[in-house]
């Protein structure tokens, strides 16, 4: 990802109702983990419906360049003969991370407790943000790094030669944070104990127990108590990930706010560490329903289907959910600009330290499309214009971020005038096929017009 240098400018234009189905890729968060839990694995991981955007697809390089072998068949299915625990080899070169946040965390946690020395960098977004986050707690286990000032990449770590077990508290809630502590935490001997105050996505933990780890969860005085056991044999497992939730977010509040539309987006993952957006839009009066729901890899399934909601409400989204849908800020604050009123947003500071600040970067190109928007360091309020009260007719500066980028683009279908991006080659990190999927449902969105 670090690679793209020639901005892909996009223009989105309202044409008319969004109709049919939308199978959105693999769920990001889920590739990403099963490709370095298989790495870490004894024995062939086999996973179907993986991600290929450019951010997973830089975590299996980097499995490669540890010594797993990953490899792909015609038909898109992935195989990883793992090292086992323990058996990350040295790279040989710099383990380019690109636009991915999460990658670069959770194979810094992966490989923070073997005797190996490894250097990370990524694009200029990924470049700029911080990574002390996951390296003070590294450090606990006895990893030291090396990095720019502001604890920023490149960065280089060096693994801990007699790691020690931690028991760490997240300071703030990240599933990012947590699930690099409890992946360093597998080489290391005894137990590893994380604590967060707020339940953030458990896949780490679940895949985990998958694997064949010994996780324990349970609810203390001070949250939420996660309880690895040291220096398992992690069996190979079949691995089918489930649809993007936060991918399909965008066809689903599209749906929502291009009048006429009636959208079907099967086969989505809703763990409730991730949906709250849903229930969110659900509580703003938007006609979304989740229909044939079942249990698909240990992870709750259903196809969701969303229709043009011309009377949606603003609403206080509760704080304590921000952890849920932290992605899908972006494109509800979208759909808040179509509602009638206020939609406040609190407890968000962790949008300040995405691929980009969202709120800043959202609240900039909403106040030029002539929403009002108000924000602080861990809030903001849009102020919803009702349906068809957008105006429109700007150009969005998508800072390197793919969920900016489509969250623009997303409202230029439904606003009085078309919306410009500046650089929408970003969205192929986590959805590669956003353009054909959003043209095949009607949307009018193209490259070029900026």
């Amino acid at each position: 990802m670090s690679g793209h240098a020639a901005p892909v400018p996009m223009i989105s234009t309202a044409q008319g109702p969004l109709l049919g189905e939308a199978h959105v890729p693999g769920d990001k968060s889920i590739s990403h983990r099963a490709l370095i839990l298989g790495a870490l694995s004894v024995g062939e991981t086999r996973i179907t419906g993986l991600l290929e955007g450019e951010d997973v697809l830089d975590t299996g390089r980097a499995m490669r360049a540890f010594g797993a072998e990953v490899t792909r068949d015609d038909d898109g299915t992935w195989h990883v003969h793992g090292v086992g625990v323990g058996g990350f080899a040295e790279p040989a070169g710099v383990i380019d991370c690109g636009n991915s946040g999460t990658g670069v965390r959770l194979i810094m946690g992966a490989m923070a407790t073997s005797p190996i020395t490894v250097t990370f960098t990524g694009d200029a977004s990924l470049n700029a943000r911080p990574m002390a986050r996951v390296t003070d707690p590294l450090a606990q286990f006895g990893a030291r790094t090396h990095g720019r000032a502001g604890g920023r990449l490149p960065m280089t770590v060096v693994g801990a030669a007699d790691p020690v077990p931690v028991r760490y508290a997240v300071p703030v809630p990240s599933a990012q944070v947590k699930s690099a502590v409890l992946l360093a935490g597998l080489n290391a001997p005894g137990e590893t104990v994380v604590i967060e105050r707020e339940a953030t996505r458990d896949h780490t933990e679940r895949m985990l127990a998958g694997f064949g780890a010994e996780v324990v969860t349970r609810d203390v005085a001070e949250g939420r108590e996660i309880v690895l056991t040291g220096r398992p044999e992690l069996r190979a497992q079949d691995i089918a990930v489930p649809r993007d939730p936060s991918s399909a977010a965008f066809p689903v509040c599209a749906g929502l706010i291009v009048p006429g539309s009636d959208v079907l987006v099967p086969g989505i993952g809703l763990n409730p560490t991730r949906a709250g957006l849903f229930y969110t839009l659900q509580e703003m009066g938007a006609d979304l329903t989740f229909e044939n729901l079942r249990e698909e890899g240990g992870e709750p399934v259903a196809d969701l289907r969303a229709k043009y909601s011309p009377g949606m409400k603003g609403i206080e989204v509760p704080p304590e959910r921000a952890a849920s849908m932290i992605d899908e800020y972006p494109v509800l604050s979208v759909v808040a600009a179509f509602a009638d009123g206020p939609t406040v947003m609190r407890g968000v500071a962790e949008l300040r330290v995405k691929e980009s600040d969202r709120i800043a970067a959202m609240a900039t190109g909403l106040r030029a499309a002539g929403v009002e928007v108000e924000d602080g360091p861990d809030w903001w309020i849009v102020h919803g214009r009702g349906a068809g009260g957008v105006a429109g007719g700007v150009q969005a500066v998508s800072h390197l971020d793919h969920r900016i980028a489509m969250s623009f683009l997303v409202l230029g279908l439904a606003s009085d005038r078309p919306m410009r991006v500046d650089d929408g080659a970003p969205i192929a990190t986590s959805f590669p096929v956003f353009e054909p999927l959003m043209t095949a449902l009607g949307a009018d969105i193209r490259r070029g017009g900026a």
